[in-house]
């Protein structure tokens, strides 16, 4: 694949808080809205808090599944600005778009103290098209796949504290194009690229009783440099440039407690803190002088300015016979974009998250389940003079709808 910029694929897709990030990589995790932090008792005990590893039963334990994603169209009511003189109708709706992201998690027996593990995820991701319109000039197609690599280790410092990491191995692919055919701006950009970028992961947890787990876990800051080539086009004549541009993948801090009844119910409480503040600007640097009038829509730097965002998690585990597990959960989800920097590629807002699921034993090895996520995004209105793009109108539809399956053995 030819190397080019992921430009704001990579700035707004990937860096995802709310709208499209993917922080339910399991059944179980699903079926609990991500509140699945400090009670966690399978294999993807590997990805969600590798401490808890060290608390596992002593035997070995795998989950590979799948899950659905359903990504519903984000509709628009409105008019695009250019200028104070220049306004046109862009009323409209992207595309329905549906996604695969498989999960695949081990953790091995434990040497004494030590235990190790591994996952294999789709942390994040979008799809995102306008194939008409206004919109058509920012995000014809809005493409980012990203596949995480994540070998854990665990130490077991007494019989109820233990600590836990790893390195993060993040490959993403996209592809952004925009095409201004439709409107008063005759340029258009193709682009594809990808990257491979590097990161750890810190985990524990304390147990103070018997039926009380609370943990904390950390995912670093990464920054993603791309390196590589942009095709830019001006009235049908394309150039293409060296080009380069680094953006964060800010850290995250989760915190989380969780008490058990009778060994059969259990709520767990999350807190999880994601400091996209470290998110400024976006600026793209050239190997030589790129056209006057492309300067401005492909070269000047784009503030950001994104906030440090809070969400809040609730799930809700019964083990209601020794072969069935009933899960549910609830996340109030917050977005990290201030509506002056809303874009076509990017319409964020809250949301409310709701899921619930299940799991099924089959023998004391061999156990099987199905979750399901509702991510219900907020409407909003963007009055005229309130955001840098010029967009003028209310945005609704959007969310998410998640299905996700999974087989776990332990042996």
């Amino acid at each position: 694949m030819k190397k080019t910029i992921l430009l704001s694929i990579t700035a707004s897709s990937f860096l995802m808080a709310g709208a499209y990030k993917i922080p339910e990589q399991s059944v179980n995790s699903m079926a609990l809205g991500a509140a699945y932090v400090a009670h966690t008792d399978g294999a993807d005990t590997a990805y969600f808090n590798p401490a808890n590893m060290a608390f596992m039963e002593d035997k070995q334990f795998a989950e590979a599944g799948l899950t659905w994603a359903h990504l519903p169209s984000n509709k628009f009511k409105g008019v695009q600005a250019y200028s104070a003189s220049e306004i046109h109708p862009a009323s409209n709706k992207s595309e329905i778009e549906n996604l695969q992201l498989p999960f695949l998690h081990y953790v091995a027996a434990p040497m004494g103290a030590f235990r190790w593990g591994a996952s294999l995820t789709v942390p994040g991701g979008l799809t995102k098209r306008w194939e008409s319109g206004q919109q058509k000039l920012f995000a014809e197609e809005f493409t980012l796949k990203v596949i995480e690599v994540n070998p854990v280790a665990s130490y077991k410092v007494s019989d109820n504290f233990a600590v836990g990491g790893g390195l993060r191995f993040i490959y993403s692919e996209g592809v952004v194009n925009g095409d201004g055919a439709e409107t008063t701006k005759p340029i258009k950009r193709e682009m594809e690229g990808d990257t491979v970028e590097f990161g750890y992961n810190l985990a524990m947890t304390y147990r103070p009783t018997s039926d009380i787990n609370m943990a904390a876990t950390y995912r670093s800051n990464v920054d993603l440099k791309e390196d590589g080539e942009a095709n830019l086009y001006l009235m049908g004549v394309g150039n293409q440039y060296d080009a380069s541009v680094t953006v964060p993948l800010p850290a995250a801090l989760n915190l989380a407690v969780s008490k058990t009844w009778q060994d059969k119910y259990t709520v767990e409480l999350n807190y999880e803190k994601t400091y996209w503040s470290a998110y400024k600007e976006l600026d793209f640097n050239y190997g030589s002088p790129i056209q006057a009038v492309l300067v401005e829509p492909f070269d000047d730097p784009k503030p950001k300015n994104w906030k440090d965002t809070d969400t809040f998690r609730i799930g809700l585990t019964a083990k209601v016979s020794p072969k069935l597990t009933l899960m549910a959960g609830y996340a109030k989800d917050e977005s990290p974009i201030d509506r002056k920097y809303i874009s076509y590629e990017l319409p964020d807002s809250d949301a409310n998250i709701y899921t619930f699921g299940f799991r099924i034993n089959a023998n004391e090895n061999l156990s099987y389940g199905f979750a399901y996520l509702h991510d219900e995004k907020e409407s909003f209105t963007l009055a005229a003079g309130e955001n840098e793009g010029g967009i003028i109108g209310k945005f609704s539809g959007g969310g998410a709808d998640l299905l996700s399956a999974g087989v776990a053995y332990k042996f």
